[in-house]
């Protein structure tokens, strides 16, 4: 999420750490949070057949997803956030979903597989600087064929991030080396405060 000569280039005024979040949550600076899951993820969702497809949702939130996902049949589901904080609220509140993996860890160094990873305010929160590595994280997290759905930025913001904006010539070339484009295109279905300032991707591993 950037322009080709956007502000958020800039040093970040932070170090976006573990701290950083840890901080977030803490002081509930949630703004990312739109209180639902995202329109555009539940109709792909819907849509997707494979019930047993292993699924992850990195930098998850408040993962409102999981409740829609479970509902729908999805039972292998593994959700991963770097704050305590917001993984011990996601444990209590899925508690009694079985299929439901919690994790607090950092994406960079989580060591799984999965057969689709949903990208829902994740990459916006990330530096910049960090994105070439975040599509080769992904592309090493994917099973054959795997995909990565979901949303990303499609403008640029005043104040340095997060979150951190983009355009859709930057992401094809920072994606195009791992992955298949299938759709790189402005969402229909965004919510209203974000219509026409997101991109709904599915980008399919290659080789």
């Amino acid at each position: 999420m950037r322009t080709d000569s956007p502000p958020n280039q800039s040093s970040d005024p932070v170090e976006l750490d573990k701290n950083y979040w840890e901080t977030q949550w803490h002081n509930k600076k949630t703004g990312w949070d739109i209180g639902y899951s995202s329109p555009a993820i539940e109709e792909y969702m819907r849509q997707y057949q494979n019930k047993d497809a292993k699924i992850l949702i990195p930098g998850c939130g408040n993962a409102y997803e999981v409740a829609f996902l479970w509902n729908l049949g999805f039972k292998n589901l593994t959700v991963l956030d770097i704050a305590s904080e917001a993984v011990q609220i996601l444990k209590e509140k899925y508690k009694e979903k079985v299929g439901v993996s919690i994790l607090c860890e950092d994406f960079f160094t989580h060591a799984e597989k999965y057969d689709l990873i949903i990208e829902q305010t994740f990459f916006c929160a990330l530096s910049p600087i960090l994105r070439p590595k975040y599509a080769e994280k992904m592309h090493e997290l994917l099973n054959e064929n795997g995909r990565i759905i979901g949303l990303v930025f499609n403008r640029s913001f005043e104040k340095n991030g997060p979150p951190f904006g983009g355009n859709m010539q930057e992401y094809q070339s920072i994606f195009e080396k791992y992955f298949e484009i299938k759709k790189m295109e402005e969402c229909y279905n965004s919510i209203q405060p974000r219509k026409g300032s997101e991109v709904f991707i599915n980008l399919k591993k290659m080789k």
